[in-house]
């Protein structure tokens, strides 16, 4: 047996023995729920009624605590999260509530969708409301810059083999940069940074919040960009200005920091770029070094919302240029050959 092997064996037994003990079901067993893009992972207890949650978080590769830490921000100002029944902070287990088997992802559709996303607006507005810690991290130039190397390292020269010419990367280095400036340019605001269906729990009245441990001091649009333009699900244009538009009136309701409704959609469609571009980064970064592969498979879907984005914004060229003449060509390279 492998040492990566007997390190697993040794972890799901480690899980399964403390599952046991703070739930006192000797006959407890554990399947998996679900697994990170990192090193977490959550499994579903058997033969107890009701079902609970374990989450594991190995020491070596995982801390827990700001995860919890957040949790209790959040419960306390009122957001929809799990509730903590048990935990081991040094060997890095929680246990938690059941929310239930789908993700807001897996049941959300035309019909439904108008609803379910004015509940997950309302956990946005209470999340954007709350005073941020002194202590969270900001969404500022550090962050972005580091962002904006992921998608040229991983996505252009990695993925898709591009070197840019001088002239082919200052141009990106200018959008990129005009990127940078309109997100440090936004009012601030507690922002979660992946707030999307796969990260919301469909239960009633209102739906859960997941995968918060990342909270920062960041950009006022980020996050209803996030929910709208996601990096799993796809909708209409028409359809996402819409909602943008419903999010806009709720937060001038709610006396959030939102511009004019005209430069507000500008920051959402000027946030989800930057954040598609990063993502894009990070899936190539999760096939080629972590051998995780099903998430770059989505990378068409960034692609085609670029595509009827970029054009709304001429300050952008310079990325539409870079999309027409070298990434959709790679990419078309990349699948005639598999």
């Amino acid at each position: 047996m492998t040492s990566s092997l007997q390190d697993d064996t040794a972890r799901a037994a480690q899980r399964l023995q403390w599952a046991r003990a703070v739930t006192g079901s000797a006959g407890l067993q554990l399947s998996r729920a679900s697994v990170d893009a990192g090193f977490r992972s959550y499994w579903r207890t058997d033969s107890v009624d009701p079902s609970l949650i374990v989450m594991d978080a190995p020491p070596d590769t995982d801390d827990v605590r700001p995860w919890l830490a957040w949790r209790d921000r959040l419960d306390t100002g009122g957001v929809r999260v799990p509730q903590v029944l048990a935990r081991d902070l040094d060997a890095g287990f929680l246990l938690l509530e059941d929310l239930g088997g789908p993700t807001l992802a897996q049941i959300i559709s035309d019909d439904n969708a108008d609803e379910w996303f004015d509940r997950a607006l309302g956990q946005l507005l209470r999340l954007q409301a709350l005073p941020v810690p002194d202590d969270a991290g900001i969404f500022g130039e550090a962050l972005l810059q580091r962002d904006a190397g992921l998608f040229e390292e991983w996505f252009l020269r990695r993925h898709l083999g591009i070197e840019l010419d001088c002239e082919g990367a200052e141009q990106l280095e200018l959008a990129q940069r005009r990127l940078m400036d309109n997100a440090l340019g936004q009012k601030k605001v507690l922002v979660h940074r992946d707030f999307m269906p796969r990260n919301l729990m469909p239960t009633l009245p209102t739906p859960a919040l997941l995968d918060f441990q990342d909270c920062v001091r960041g950009p006022v649009a980020y996050d209803p960009a996030s929910l709208f333009k996601d990096a799993f699900l796809s909708w209409p244009l028409a359809r996402v200005d819409g909602w943008l538009a419903r999010y806009h009136q709720m937060a001038i309701e709610a006396s959030l920091p939102v511009p004019d409704w005209t430069s507000f959609l500008r920051d959402a469609d000027w946030s989800g770029i930057q954040r598609h571009l990063k993502i894009l980064g990070i899936f190539s970064r999760l096939h080629y070094r972590d051998g995780k592969s099903r998430y770059l498979q989505d990378a068409p879907r960034f692609i085609r919302y670029l595509e009827e984005v970029l054009p709304r914004h001429p300050q952008l060229s310079a990325l539409q240029i870079l999309l027409e003449n070298r990434i959709k060509p790679a990419m078309a390279r990349l699948q005639a050959d598999t």
